[in-house]
């Protein structure tokens, strides 16, 4: 039986780590940063910073580098958004052992995608050159988005109440994590699933956008939202939920990829296992009141409703 820590990836240890961080600074647990904004105290901004994690030895192996910048882009930005903000300007960091020009500008034009997608600006980075620290053909990469929110618009799950809904979009893929299992559990066979492994990460910033507005017309709001990435759907709508609630998911409610039933087969993987690494078909959460939905579905056809938020003690209930 495949498990994430097998491939190399302990879960545990990391939140662990999360958690000492928490302890010696303020702020710190959220899917983003928020500061107040010094020139104008009803604003603040707020700040993500993310990579693409082992996605990109998918990259190297298969010699396409057009959409990983996606990819960056998408997982600052997409934990920007779940607290209200607007991504105002993007940045990164590449490094590499030699610069190939090709491999390079097919690698911004994909942050340059992204940013468009995102509706921001890609404001400047840092190239570098590391002989000997990178083998020949490799890079890595690291992105970094501010953004702005209004205070009194700032989504953070406070209001969440028994009988709420929750409404998930769906994901384009794996997105960006768990892919130290994917490369553990299929192996050579990589390149067979080439078009589904390396489909970049969905950008929701334009949907929520126009989902909030659509809301805000009928007095309502989004009440908490969550972005699915590392740590799967219990670790990650647990985020928004207040102490007193869980959230219960339906799981027969949405499709997931079959790409991601290919792989729980071929390794032997537990649903827990499976739910616990990857995004199983779900981007991002969204918690409305029940007298929302029908506002919401109507603005964004692609919602699917996957539950509700019951009394419990903020933990999510895959069923």
């Amino acid at each position: 039986m495949s498990t994430y820590k097998k491939a190399g990836v302990d879960i545990i240890a990391g939140d662990k780590f999360v958690n000492f961080i928490a302890s010696k600074t303020k702020g710190i647990g959220g899917f983003a940063g928020l500061m107040a904004d010094p020139a104008n105290k009803e604003y603040s901004l707020v700040a993500s910073t993310d990579g693409v994690g082992t996605k990109l030895k998918l990259a190297f192996l298969l010699g396409k580098h057009d959409t990983i910048g996606i990819d960056l882009v998408a997982m600052c930005v997409n934990d920007l958004i779940v607290c209200g903000a607007r991504p105002l300007f993007f940045l990164d960091y590449y490094a590499t052992a030699k610069l190939d020009m090709n491999t390079s500008k097919q690698i911004i034009n994909g942050i340059l995608d992204g940013c468009e997608q995102a509706g921001c600006a890609l404001l400047g980075g840092e190239t570098a050159e590391m002989p000997g620290f990178y083998q020949e053909g490799e890079y890595d990469l690291a992105g970094f988005s501010v953004g702005i929110v209004k205070n009194s618009e700032v989504i953070d799950g406070s209001k969440i109440k028994p009988g709420d809904i929750l409404l998930a979009l769906p994901s384009t893929g794996f997105h960006s994590n768990g892919y130290s299992l994917v490369r553990h559990i299929f192996g050579n066979e990589l390149k067979k699933y080439a078009k589904e492994l390396l489909m970049p990460t969905k950008i929701y910033v334009r949907e929520i956008q126009k989902l909030r507005a659509a809301l805000k017309q009928k007095n309502y709001d989004i009440l908490g939202m969550a972005h699915i990435t590392g740590s799967g759907l219990p670790g990650n709508v647990c985020r928004f939920l207040p102490k007193n609630i869980d959230a219960y998911l339906d799981t027969s409610k949405w499709q997931v990829p079959e790409v991601m039933r290919i792989l729980q087969k071929k390794g032997k993987v537990s649903d827990k296992e499976m739910y616990d690494t990857f995004n199983m078909g779900l981007g991002m959460v969204i918690c409305v009141k029940p007298q929302a939905a029908a506002a919401a579905k109507k603005a964004l056809p692609q919602l699917i409703e996957v539950g509700v938020a019951v009394k419990g003690k903020r933990n999510v209930i895959l069923d």
